[in-house]
């Protein structure tokens, strides 16, 4: 029986959207709206080979997803039998350790969370308001960036701080990227052809954003980003670890506010901050071009990684299999080569060759002799959120 699921993922000036089942290969059509509530905004819609573009304004996210539903009603398919909508949402707190129906009191407490996840939460819950406004009939559900990370030890969430502040303002470690993580794990044990329970895994979602992960048996036991998605690897344009002290420093001697600080570490910082690329791509094309900053931008990248790499070994007590994936993890041969070279004293052996392959499938690129193997795993975020939102609803009855 088809079960098709509308996806949407919401952010400031943007929504993206999916109608996918979770049964079938590939998605029923994807689309994107941008430059919500700015002058002009465009909405594009794909079925199929059939793609469709539209300028015009969208004050704000209720205008943006009205659009959304007009597209689907005018170019297809069908919404007629959408079983539920599923919400990516970034911050459930401790609040919501799994995915959850939305209902008022959700929205609520998520209103609440908001102070955690400034830039992510508020457009999250403009678009499931507006959502729920447009289809009311069928069930939402929230996919949290965070769940995956509920199982994390206290020694691993706590941070060293009086515990009473912690306690009071919900200070603690609590990760991001789960969707992609968890659907990495599961994809690496059926690659491996190996019982999930019995694999110590790493993953490394490395894009724009990038976050690493340990997961033993299946279950999360650390990752890199901490109470905001700041922490952890070097970044496009976020900083990643940098020493608590650096705002301060930065107050007195330069007369930077935390705003300034902010902005500094989240926008201005990472591979932009260190060479001014962000795309991976452009960054092989300066250091092959003899660009001195964008090779130290790259080292500095891969020497964090490989710290990560080798604290999460130790960690879990020995790793089965070291998984890259995402923009960069999957696609960028000049970021794994380096990393796994450096690991060669922990038993890691690449084939070079099988490196520099370029494919959509999930692969391994360790030789046989490799006492870990390292795999290439695309990703797919949308359909975790599908099959998460789908347990939800079926669950329901």
């Amino acid at each position: 029986m088809s079960q098709p699921i509308l996806l949407l993922n919401c952010g400031s000036s943007s929504i993206k959207y999916q109608l996918l089942d979770p049964a079938q290969s590939g998605p029923q059509a994807v689309g994107i709206v941008q430059r919500i509530g700015q002058e002009m905004s465009t909405i594009d819609h794909e079925v199929g080979d059939a793609e469709y573009h539209e300028d015009v304004r969208f004050a704000d996210h209720t205008e943006a997803v009205g659009a959304v539903v007009r597209m689907f009603a005018e170019h297809g398919p069908t919404l007629e039998n959408v079983v539920a909508v599923g919400h990516r949402t970034v911050h459930g707190g401790s609040t919501f350790v799994e995915s959850t129906l939305i209902d008022d009191s959700v929205v609520a407490k998520l209103d609440e969370l908001s102070d955690l996840a400034p830039l992510h939460n508020p457009p999250g819950i403009a678009g499931i308001r507006a959502a729920k406004a447009v289809l009311p009939n069928v069930p939402h559900v929230a996919v949290f960036d965070t769940a995956f990370f509920a199982t994390l030890p206290a020694e691993a969430y706590t941070y060293a701080i009086d515990a009473e502040v912690a306690a009071t303002h919900g200070i603690r470690k609590y990760g991001f990227h789960g969707t992609s993580h968890h659907y990495v794990s599961k994809k690496t044990a059926e690659y491996l052809g190996r019982p999930l329970g019995e694999l110590k895994t790493i993953v490394c979602h490395l894009g724009n954003g990038a976050s690493i992960s340990a997961v033993d048996g299946g279950v999360a036991v650390e990752t890199s980003m901490g109470l905001t998605p700041l922490q952890g690897l070097v970044m496009g344009t976020r900083s990643g670890d940098v020493d608590p002290g650096l705002p301060k420093y930065l107050s007195r001697s330069a007369g930077m506010s935390i705003d300034d600080v902010d902005e500094l570490l989240n926008r201005r910082s990472g591979m932009g901050g260190l060479c001014g690329y962000t795309d991976m791509r452009d960054i092989k094309t300066q250091i092959e071009a003899g660009n001195e900053q964008a090779q130290l931008a790259l080292d500095v990248y891969v020497h964090r990684l490989v710290g990560y790499i080798g604290s999460y070994i130790a960690i879990l007590g020995g790793v089965d299999a070291l998984v890259f994936t995402a923009g960069v993890g999957e696609n960028a041969a000049h970021v794994r080569g380096p990393v796994i070279r450096r690991l060669a004293g922990l038993g890691f052996e690449l084939d070079e060759a099988a490196n520099l392959v370029r494919s959509k499938e999930a692969r391994e690129i360790s030789t046989p002799e490799s006492k870990v193997r390292v795999l290439v795993i695309p990703t797919n975020e949308e359909l975790e959120m599908a099959q998460e939102t789908l347990a939800i609803i079926n669950g329901l009855g």
